[in-house]
């Protein structure tokens, strides 16, 4: 494999916990694993990350700031790692000092894309005022918002676990930014078997064959039905049906990232599709 192949390649990562993980037998800490195999592997080959995570304490967002600072090459000492973009209801929540620590904290590793409720990015000292607490409705379109900007600058796109209940969007986020991956014909790598959204996706999209009876059987959620025409095929990640299906339903890291890499060497050179 030719190194930094993903050099000047933007690659979303999609994930967060998933409800059913200790039915699976598995626990945070194999998500946590996953996402750090995934994350060193894509920087190691040079590739720059998006994450639409908020900044709470001990969440995602934090881990993935410490995997790739950990991890950075020498050759990357001056380079943004991490573009984590903040829908507009997410960071009105916060104050502008909270965000100017962060910006701080982060600088020369990631940077802030602060949206607007219409995903234009807007700059800290711009920032117009909030009216009071994000509405149920602008939560809703200042997440999709966000999502449709964050596709509009990636080259692909990797969904793992992710909640189907207490979202504030149109549809589970994972959910979300897959359908719009798809929507657009975009590259999109499906890993299923550390439970969660991920995994109903790979099941109601036929992409996974596994025997899902009993009580870890694929859930249904508001929306679900929106993937049911979608398949394998609608993935253009480069992968086979068969290496689809090895991905959706493997629990080992090494193998679900080998697989991803083999699927960005593929599509390496390809320009997107319209």
């Amino acid at each position: 494999m030719k190194d930094a192949f993903l050099d000047g390649s933007c690659i979303a990562l999609s994930i967060s916990e998933s409800p059913d993980l200790s039915v699976m037998g598995l626990a945070k800490e194999h998500l946590e694993d996953a996402m750090t195999e995934i994350a060193r592997h894509l920087i190691a080959c040079g590739a720059t990350l998006a994450y639409g995570g908020d900044l709470r304490e001990g969440g995602f967002t934090e881990l993935l700031f410490e995997i790739v600072n950990r991890y950075r090459a020498n050759r990357d000492s001056e380079k943004i790692l991490v573009s984590n973009y903040l829908a507009w209801p997410v960071h009105v929540s916060m104050s502008a000092g909270e965000i100017g620590k962060w910006q701080t904290a982060l600088r020369g590793l990631a940077r802030l894309v602060l949206l607007t409720e219409d995903g234009e990015e807007v700059v800290l000292s711009d920032r117009p005022p909030a009216e009071g607490p994000p509405s149920e409705e602008e939560w809703k379109r200042g997440l999709t918002a966000m999502r449709e900007t964050m596709a509009s600058n990636i080259k692909a796109r990797i969904v793992l676990g992710g909640q189907t209940g207490k979202y504030r969007g149109r549809l589970p986020g994972i959910a979300e930014e897959a359908l719009i991956q798809m929507r657009r014909k975009a590259p999109l790598f499906v890993l299923g078997g550390f439970g969660g959204c991920a995994r109903d996706l790979a099941n109601i999209m036929r992409i996974s064959q596994r025997d899902l009876s009993g009580s870890a059987a694929v859930g249904r959620w508001a929306g679900s039905e929106l993937f049911g025409n979608f398949g394998a095929a609608d993935l253009h990640n480069g992968l086979t049906a068969e290496e689809n299906r090895d991905l959706a339903e493997t629990v080992y890291p090494d193998q679900a990232m080998a697989l991803v890499l083999r699927g960005l060497m593929k599509i390496s050179d390809k320009p997107p599709l319209t």
